[in-house]
C-alpha cells in the first residue's frame, strides 16, 4: 500500500489540480529499468485475473508465475513472499483506481458537475470493493491507522472537495467521513456476503444518499 500520506486539501484548492492527490507511495518502481517495470506491471495483471477468478485465498507465487508465463524465481525476486505480492497488489489497483479519478473520463473523472462525480465515485468505489474484497479486508489497518492509511485520506480527499464546490455552505470535512462510511469493506462485506444484499442496491443507496446531503437531482 501507499506510504507517503499526502497533504489533506484547502477549500481554495480546486478538485482536478494536477498532483493534488498522488496515487502510490512511488517506492523503487520508477528506478526500474523500463522492461523491469513492464514485467513487474505483468505479474500484477496476472495476479488480478487468478483473484478475480478464483479469490486471494487461492492466490500462489507459483499460480502468479504460470499465469504470467515466467519462473516462480522470478515472482519470488520481484515481491519476496505471498504477502509482499497481497501489498504490491493491491497498491497496483489503488494507483488505477486514483488515476481514473484524477484523468479518466467523466463522471468519474473532470468533466462532471461535483453531484454527478460523486455518485460516479461511490459506484465504482463499491463494484471495485466487491471485486477485491478479500484483499481489502486483509489488509484494512485497525486502530488510530485506519483512517490515516494514504489510500484512505487520498479517497476522503477527494470526496471533500466534490462536496465542498456541492455544497460549500455544509461541513463538508465531517460530511464526507459520514460518505465514506457507507463505502467500508466490512460493511460491504456485512451487506453483501452475510446479508446476501445485491450489489445494485448498495450502489442505489449511495446515489440516494448523496442526493439527499447535496439536493441533488437525479438524471432521467
Amino acid at each position: 500500500m501507499s506510504a507517503a500520506s499526502p497533504p489533506l486539501p484547502t477549500p481554495q484548492e480546486p478538485v482536478d489540480r494536477p498532483g493534488l492527490l498522488q496515487p502510490g507511495s512511488g517506492g523503487d518502481e520508477p528506478c526500474l529499468r523500463a522492461d523491469a517495470a513492464r514485467n513487474r506491471a505483468r505479474l500484477l495483471e496476472a495476479a488480478a485475473r487468478l483473484v478475480a477468478q478464483h479469490g486471494a485465498a487461492g492466490l500462489t507465487m507459483e499460480a502468479v508465475a504460470a499465469e504470467a508465463s515466467v519462473g516462480k524465481g522470478t515472482v519470488f525476486r520481484r515481491f519476496g513472499d505471498r504477502t509482499g505480492l497481497l501489498v504490491a497488489l493491491l497498491d497496483h489497483t489503488e494507483k488505477k483506481f486514483q488515476a481514473a479519478l484524477l484523468g479518466g473520463p467523466p463522471p468519474l473523472g473532470p468533466g462532471a458537475p461535483p453531484v454527478e462525480r460523486l455518485r460516479a465515485f461511490g459506484s465504482a468505489l463499491l463494484r471495485r470493493t466487491e471485486e477485491e474484497l478479500e484483499l481489502m479486508l486483509a489488509a484494512e489497518p485497525g486502530g488510530a491507522r485506519r483512517f490515516t492509511s494514504p489510500p484512505r485520506r487520498f479517497l476522503y480527499g477527494h470526496v471533500t472537495l466534490l462536496l465542498r464546490q456541492a455544497v460549500p455552505d455544509a461541513d463538508c470535512e465531517l460530511l464526507a467521513h459520514t460518505l465514506m462510511n457507507q463505502l467500508d469493506p466490512a460493511l460491504i462485506h456485512h451487506l453483501t456476503r452475510q446479508c446476501g444484499m445485491p450489489l445494485e442496491r448498495l450502489e442505489d443507496a449511495w446515489a440516494d444518499l448523496v442526493d439527499r446531503v447535496t439536493g441533488g437531482l437525479r438524471p432521467c
